[in-house]
C-alpha cells in the first residue's frame, strides 16, 4: 500500500511593504488619536507654547530669539514627536495590540510605515502651525524662504518620530520609554551648535556631532537665516536629515517586537 504524504504547506509571506495595509494601519493609529486630546495637545500645541515662551523670555533681546528660535523650531518638533511615538507605540504593544495585528497577513514594515505616516501627518500640522508662529506672529527674522524653515521643522518631527519608533522596541515600560530621552536626544541637543558653534568644541565631540542628525537640522535652519535662496549645504543638510530618517524607520521595522515581555 502506498502512503500518500501531504506537504505542510507555510503561510505565503508578507511582503515588505504594501500601500493598502500601510494606509490601512494609518488610518487605524489617526482613529485611535482622534480620542486622544490630550496626546493630539502635547503633539500639535507645546512647540507653539515652548517657542511663544522662548519669545517673550528674550523680549528685551529680539536678537537673541531670531539667533536661537529658528534652531529651536526645528527641535522641539522632534522631542515632543519622539516622546509621544516612543509611549504610543510601547502603549500598543503592552496592551497586546501589536502582537494581534502581526498575527494578521501585516509585515513589520507595514506597521512601521503606518505609524509613520499617521504621525507624519500630525508634524505637518505641528511644524506648520509652528512655523507659521514663529515667523508671522512672534516675529522670527528669517532671510530666506520660510518654507524652508517649514521643511526642515518637518523633516525633523519625522526624525522624531521615526526615533521614538525605534527606542520603543528597547523599553518595556511608558516609564523606561521617556528614560531614552537623556540618552538619545540630550547628547544631541548639546552638541547640535545650539549653544556654541561645533567647530568651536573640543575636536573629540565635533567629530561626534558630525555623525548627529540634529546638526544638520539646526545647520539647515541656519542656512535659512543667512541665505536668501537655498543653497547646496541647505540641500545637504536636509537630505541628511531625511536619510537618518528612512534608516533609523528601517531599523525599527528590524527590531519590532510583537509583546513587551
Amino acid at each position: 500500500m502506498t502512503t500518500t504524504t501531504t506537504p505542510n504547506l507555510a503561510p505565503a509571506p508578507t511582503s515588505a511593504l504594501s500601500l493598502s495595509r500601510t494606509t490601512a494601519t494609518a488610518a487605524r493609529v489617526l482613529r485611535q488619536l482622534r480620542h486622544d486630546p490630550r496626546t493630539i495637545a502635547m503633539m500639535i500645541l507645546i512647540p507653539c507654547v515652548m517657542l511663544f515662551l522662548l519669545r517673550y523670555v528674550f523680549d528685551g533681546s529680539p536678537r537673541t530669539f531670531d539667533s536661537i528660535g529658528a534652531s529651536l523650531l526645528g527641535i522641539f518638533p522632534l522631542i515632543t514627536m519622539f516622546l509621544v511615538t516612543s509611549i504610543a507605540t510601547l502603549r500598543e504593544r503592552t496592551s497586546g495590540t501589536l502582537e494581534r495585528l502581526l498575527a494578521m497577513p501585516l509585515g513589520k514594515g507595514d506597521l512601521i510605515a503606518g505609524y509613520a505616516l499617521a504621525f507624519g501627518v500630525l508634524a505637518i500640522i505641528q511644524s506648520a502651525l509652528a512655523t507659521g508662529l514663529a515667523v508671522w506672529f512672534l516675529g522670527l527674522d528669517v532671510i530666506g524662504s520660510p518654507w524652508l524653515l517649514l521643511l526642515v521643522a518637518l523633516l525633523d518631527a519625522l526624525l522624531g518620530t521615526a526615533l521614538g519608533l525605534f527606542v520603543s522596541a528597547f523599553a518595556a515600560s511608558e516609564f523606561q520609554a521617556v528614560q531614552f530621552m537623556p540618552a538619545v536626544i540630550f547628547p544631541q541637543l548639546l552638541l547640535c551648535g545650539l549653544f556654541t558653534p561645533r567647530d568651536n568644541m573640543h575636536p573629540v565631540l565635533e567629530t561626534i556631532s558630525d555623525v548627529l542628525p540634529m546638526s544638520y537640522a539646526v545647520d539647515g535652519m541656519n542656512e535659512v537665516l543667512r541665505h536668501t535662496d537655498m543653497t547646496a549645504t541647505f540641500v545637504r543638510d536636509a537630505l541628511i536629515v531625511a536619510g537618518c530618517a528612512l534608516l533609523v524607520l528601517g531599523l525599527g521595522a528590524a527590531t519590532l517586537r510583537r509583546r513587551t515581555p
